[in-house]
């Protein structure tokens, strides 16, 4: 499986993990090694770290953790005290650590400083989002999808996660549909 990060943030990123939550759930995350490997293609280490299944648990608990957050945030419900206290509790860690090596810097970290990236992430990014300030947090308009990210475009328009996946469905199904129409008139 490969990773997609197209979430224009660590935390939606990592929620990104975990794929068509509405329907058939597909998980990207399924092992410690699954783990490490998110964290250093997502540029959290560049060092693959030893992750445990009690990494792996907590790191996906901060995920649901996150999304249900965002999820509160942007229907305009109120944030569960329990998943503030496990963001809050989480972006409390240990941090990545950034070393100096004969050939450039490496960052280092174990599961927990992981974890504590993506919730330092989480935090700035629901800090908007919680106060009701004006963000550009988006959640995929292919029904299908439950992926959330960042809207950077200059409109401030971007309707898909991605045009690799969700982006190119629709626009295929739109063309069909008018192909389909044109046909039967």
């Amino acid at each position: 499986m490969e990773f997609v990060f197209v979430g224009g943030n660590l935390a939606l990123d990592l929620l990104g993990t975990l794929k068509w939550r509405r329907s058939t759930p597909e998980e990207f995350l399924c092992t410690p090694a699954d783990a490490a490997r998110w964290a250093v293609e997502a540029g959290v280490v560049t060092v693959p770290p030893r992750l445990t299944t009690a990494d792996l648990d907590a790191l996906t608990a901060l995920r649901e953790s996150v999304y249900r957050l965002i999820s509160a945030g942007l229907s305009g419900e109120p944030a569960r005290d329990g998943d503030l206290a496990a963001v809050n509790a989480a972006a409390t860690g240990p941090r990545i650590a950034t070393v100096l090596t004969g050939t450039g810097t490496a960052r280092t970290g174990t599961g927990a400083a992981i974890a504590a990236e993506v919730a330092a992430a989480a935090i700035a990014l629901l800090g908007d989002v919680h106060a009701g300030r004006e963000t550009r947090l988006r959640e995929c308009e292919r029904p299908a999808c439950t992926r959330v990210f960042l809207d950077r475009s200059r409109g401030q328009t971007r309707a898909w996660c991605g045009m690799a996946e969700c982006g190119n469905r629709i626009k295929a199904a739109e063309y069909r549909a008018r192909k389909a129409a044109v046909r039967g008139s």
